[in-house]
Parts: C-alpha cells; sequence; structure tokens
C-alpha cells in the first residue's frame, strides 16, 4: 500500500466539491503526479475491509472504551447512469420501498466517547447471473447474504480486539443467526430493532408449550422492558415497545430487543439512539467524502474510489474531533478559502 498516495487522493476527496477524476487530481498538483500514475493507483492495488483496520487502527485505540458500540447498516449509492456489473447492481433500497441501481454498502461503524469510526465494511456484490422463473429476465444475486457478511465482520472485529459492549442495528439484521451469535458465540450485547410480526413468548413455560404472540397482539406497555423468549432464540430478552411521531404528525411504534437483562427501558433506548451515528457516517460518505463523484468504470477503481472515501470520511471525523468543529464547519472552511483564493485570481485576471 502506497500510504502518500492513499492521503492523498483522501485529501482530494475532502478539498472537492465536484466530480472527482485521476486527470482533475493531477492538475490540481500542477502535473507532479500524471493521470496515468493516479490511475494506476486505483486500478493495480487492491484496498479493502483489512486495509481499512490497519489505517484507523491507531485513531481507534485512542477512543476505545469497554462501553463502546458496534452499528451495522448498509446504504445505497445510486448510479443510474453508469454500466452495470457485479458491483453496480440493483438493490432494494428499504427507504425507497422499491430497487434502485448502484452500489450497496454495508459499515460496521465503532462508537465511543462521543467519536464513530469506520472498522469494517463489505461491498455488497452480485456475481451470479441467473433467468428469473416469472420474469424470464437474468438477474443477479450475491454468493452472501448481508446477515452473513454480518456475522464474518463480526468475528473479524472479535480478532482486532476491539472493546464494545453492544451491537446496534435495525430490524433487517435481527435474524436469529445474528442474534445466537452475537450474545453465545461472541458474549456480547445486543439491542436491536423488531418488526411487528416478531413472536415472542412471555414465560420458559410458554415457550416450552409452543405459546408464541405475535409482538403487535401482546399490548405491551409502552417505554417498559418486558423479559421474554424470542422464536428460536434459547436465552431470555427484554423487548419494549416505543411510540414515536414522524415528520408528518403520523406516529408509529419501534420494538427494541436487548440481550442486557440488567438494562432498564431507558437505558434500552438511550442505547439504541447511538444507532443514528451509522446515519450521519452514511450523510458524511456522500456529502463530504465524494462518494457519488466519481466517473470510475472498473470494478476495482470504483470498489477502491469507495475505500478511499470512506477512508476520506474517518479522516474527516479525526479532524473534527482535533478541531473541535463538525463536518459541515470543516468543509464550510474549505471551501471559503476555495471561493476566496478563485476570488483574488479573478482580481488579477481583470488587472492584467
Amino acid at each position: 500500500m502506497n500510504r502518500d498516495l492513499v492521503d492523498l487522493y483522501s485529501d482530494y476527496l475532502l478539498s472537492s466539491f465536484g466530480a472527482t477524476t485521476a486527470t482533475g487530481l493531477s492538475d490540481l498538483l500542477g502535473g507532479s503526479l500524471s493521470h496515468d500514475q493516479i490511475t494506476r493507483f486505483l486500478s493495480q492495488q487492491r484496498f479493502d475491509s483489512k486495509t481499512l483496520w490497519q489505517l484507523v487502527k491507531p485513531m481507534v485505540r485512542e477512543i476505545e472504551d469497554d462501553a463502546g458500540v458496534l452499528i451495522f447498516d448498509d446504504t445505497i449509492e445510486e448510479k443510474p447512469y453508469t454500466d452495470e456489473n457485479e458491483l453496480i447492481a440493483w438493490h432494494f433500497d428499504h427507504s425507497k420501498n422499491r430497487t434502485v441501481k448502484g452500489i450497496n454498502l454495508l459499515n460496521c461503524v465503532y462508537h465511543a466517547q462521543g467519536v464513530t469510526l469506520p472498522v469494517a465494511y463489505e461491498l455488497i456484490g452480485k456475481p451470479v447471473v441467473y433467468r428469473d422463473a416469472k420474469t424470464d429476465r437474468l438477474k443477479r444475486k450475491s454468493t452472501l447474504s448481508k446477515n452473513e457478511h454480518l456475522r464474518r465482520m463480526l468475528a473479524v472485529c472479535q480478532r482486532n480486539q476491539v472493546a464494545y459492549r453492544y451491537v446496534l442495528a435495525d430490524s433487517w439484521f435481527s435474524a436469529k443467526e445474528n442474534l445466537h451469535f452475537i450474545r453465545s458465540d461472541l458474549g456480547k450485547h445486543f439491542v436491536i430493532a423488531l418488526k411487528s410480526n416478531r413472536t415472542m413468548a412471555l414465560s420458559r413455560e410458554a415457550k416450552r408449550q409452543g405459546t408464541f404472540s405475535r409482538l403487535d397482539a401482546l399490548n405491551l406497555p409502552e417505554r417498559q422492558a418486558v423479559r421474554g423468549y424470542l422464536r428460536g432464540l434459547d436465552f431470555p430478552v427484554l423487548v419494549m415497545r416505543q411510540v414515536f411521531t414522524n415528520k408528518d404528525g403520523s406516529t408509529g411504534v419501534l420494538y427494541l430487543a436487548c440481550s442486557d437483562l440488567e438494562s432498564d427501558a431507558e437505558d434500552i433506548v438511550a442505547i439504541y439512539q447511538k444507532r443514528w451515528n451509522v446515519e450521519t457516517f452514511h450523510k458524511t460518505l456522500k456529502s463530504h467524502a465524494a462518494l457519488a463523484k466519481s466517473p470510475t468504470r472498473t470494478i476495482r477503481t470504483q470498489s477502491n474510489h469507495c475505500f478511499l472515501a470512506i477512508y476520506a470520511a474517518c479522516r474527516l471525523t479525526w479532524l473534527s474531533v482535533t478541531h473541535g468543529l463538525n463536518h459541515v464547519a470543516l468543509r464550510t472552511r474549505l471551501y471559503l478559502k476555495a471561493v476566496r483564493h478563485a476570488y483574488d485570481e479573478l482580481q488579477l485576471l481583470k488587472a492584467a
């Protein structure tokens, strides 16, 4: 790994406000680094989650805390005009309730002492091409599910000796295999959202008799933790119901499951609220780290650009910690400096 080029390219992503290209970076450097050198850097080296850990490990060790949390969530960066391949594929976007064409990125971020850093990621590729029996159209699918990727990433975090207590995720990652793996195999706890049709027994005896009821039929008290057994789990959990108000004034219901039986409802809510930090990280990736602003065409260059955008977002977070400014304030400062330089250059041209 050429660390100087990695840092240079990630700096370019953070300081750019338009498309990020090999030509653009070469021009920015006055030709000291050629277009071909940058293209080779993006196309010949292979960056992945293991590379990311090598870079972020020193930062993680500085903020590490046994009460830290690992947060999982995926995001889709739409690429409607880029040629389809196993990386640029059609994925279901649950926020839009439809399939979209783009890159599906599964992130694992570590949050401790108020700082959020990426520690693992997976680009969800779809290398298997098959013909759909219903539509008779060619489609793509992954060799591993996102839940399988999650368990692999957790195992890697365990090998890397990341200190944490809880795993946080939304209901898309609440599969019983994940919950068993977190609690039984890793010895960690989870606070994870559940869908309303998940079934639970309110006692060990009811579980033994197979008496399970849907969460939305149990009339659970609001913001009170109720002990019970989710179908498919051997250990008890706390489940609570939280009613919230949406921006449009409508109300919704959130069910949360927590494996830490010493927690109460307020603890569970406070812990799960930390999950929002992964959403903030995704916003940083898209708005401040140029995730979508590269016209790369090959799988290798596309995946390497994603890696460098993740690393750039991490570096922006660390600058935020160092200077006490949020991401928007830092980027605004860079933008104003760029505008000022452009203004001064314009005055010189006018005076010539």
